[in-house]
């Protein structure tokens, strides 16, 4: 049977939690150059501290557990969200969520 080479499995769980703001967290996970991808859990009721900028890059978002709110819109597990480079948002959520994401450095 082939064994794979270079293979490093991580537990989400198992990364530094790096608090954001009140009820946001952030766990950075191992990358590639130039690429930073990341986990971030927020508490029901949290919002991101502050409006993300994401100049040049952009930055991708996939919903893994809760809801999250951008704006009026809500998205749900298994949303994908696309941010153009030099956008702006501000996530929020009531019940929780969790996301994977990554942007360009």
């Amino acid at each position: 049977m082939f064994q794979p080479k270079g293979l490093r499995p991580v537990s989400f769980d198992s990364c530094e939690a790096i608090v954001i703001g009140p009820g946001c967290i952030r766990r950075d996970l191992p990358s590639r150059p130039g690429v930073r991808t990341w986990i971030v859990e927020m508490a029901p009721g949290s919002e991101w501290p502050h409006v993300d900028h994401h100049q040049g890059g952009g930055e991708d978002v996939f919903v893994l557990d809760g809801e999250v709110i951008e704006g009026d819109q809500r998205f749900g597990v298994g949303t994908y969200l696309h941010f153009d480079p030099d956008s702006q948002h501000q996530p929020r959520t009531e019940t929780g969520v969790r996301l994977i994401g990554f942007n360009l450095l």
